[in-house]
């Protein structure tokens, strides 16, 4: 699975081998409320065909029809503005005053798109800079992770994975939130030194290694677009990583495990010289409480807290795994005291009724 900005780049790319025209449609500025963020692409192929999304569908609709009819005939960019008003905010899907910004691009072989999506696709962070009057584009490093600049004359754009995710075991639920966090527009790293749980791994646009955990936090210089989680329940491998990623500026750090081995775990990470306020961090249990059972499922409840933390969103209590099943414990004992299950002798509690 690849990322819906990698997925574009790469269709574009291959629409134009096959000689076809390609338009290319990035949303470069939002007010009040909109489906898509700034940065998000959409690629229209010249009869129609689309990849990635600007909206909730209404937008990309009007754009497919006005290149069925009229084509792909501009040869520069050009920007386009809906939900201006009520009216048009009520047809295209946005919310009441809600208006978004595009420039659609018609893409050549100059557009350097190609060479784009190589180097986002190698794990690089790239600017993409396009002059607004000529078309012309530039290719550089990246210096930060900010989406999009557009003061319509030039739009820069970031490609390539903003966020890195680091895990701890390849095991089967490792695989599934691997693959899911790829799709998400992560850079993912695999740390087992346990050759058994690797070597039948196939891992596209991930990495795979085998140093020890510790040494790989180290060595990858965690820095707050960073998320760490732990999966091996091997405290020998788990607790090294949690030991150095607490102490870095990661943004989520998180390891598998019951409300009981979690709280085991924080004991045996004091002994490590980490502060209250570091201990503070850690995720455990991982995962939001969506009564997952399933490696898929949990996958997804993990990468959901993920999410929310990269986000800045903060979760209600009652949503994390540990107070979620806290609470359900409560609510269970409340109902089989009320049915008398309690009774010390089945016999005397069925004959009372």
């Amino acid at each position: 699975m690849e990322s819906e900005d990698l997925e574009v780049l790469k269709s574009s790319v291959r629409w134009l081998e096959l000689g076809h025209r390609v338009l290319l449609v990035t949303v470069v500025k939002t007010w009040g409320s909109s489906p898509r963020p700034e940065g998000a692409m959409l690629a229209i192929r010249d009869d129609g065909i689309v990849v990635g999304s600007v909206s909730g569908g209404c937008i990309e609709d009007d754009l497919i029809d006005r290149v069925r009819r009229l084509g792909i005939e501009q040869t520069r960019p050009s920007c386009v503005k809906y939900g201006i008003t009520a009216e048009e905010a009520h047809r295209f899907g946005l919310p009441c005053g809600g208006t978004i910004q595009l420039v659609l691009e018609p893409l050549t072989q100059a557009s350097r798109i190609e060479q784009l999506w190589a180097a986002a696709q190698a794990g690089m962070l790239v600017a993409r800079e396009l002059d607004m009057k000529s078309g012309a584009v530039a290719l550089y490093p990246a210096s930060g992770t900010s989406g999009v600049d557009f003061d319509d004359e030039r739009l820069v754009t970031i490609h390539g994975p903003q966020f890195r995710l680091l895990v701890i075991g390849a095991g089967q639920l490792s695989r599934y939130l691997c693959h899911i966090a790829v799709g998400l527009g992560y850079q993912v790293t695999i740390c087992d030194p346990r050759e058994e749980y690797t070597e039948a791994w196939d891992a596209p646009g991930m990495q795979i290694v085998r140093t020890m955990p510790d040494d790989t936090v180290l060595d990858m210089k965690l820095d707050e677009r960073s998320a760490v989680i732990a999966l091996t329940h091997d405290p020998k491998l788990d607790d090294l990583a949690l030991m150095e990623a607490l102490k870095t500026p990661a943004f989520y750090v998180g390891a598998l495990g019951s409300r009981r081995n979690n709280e085991v775990r924080r004991e045996r990470l004091k002994e490590f010289d980490l502060s209250d306020a570091q201990l503070a961090r850690l995720h455990g249990p991982v995962g939001i409480y969506i009564g997952s059972r399933t490696p898929a499922e949990i996958a997804v409840s993990i990468l959901a807290e993920v999410t929310a933390a990269k986000n800045g969103v903060s979760l209600p209590a009652l949503l994390q795994v540990r107070d979620a099943k806290a609470a359900l414990e409560i609510e269970a004992d409340s109902n089989a005291s009320d049915c008398g299950l309690y009774s010390s002798s089945p016999w005397v509690e069925k004959t009372a009724a």
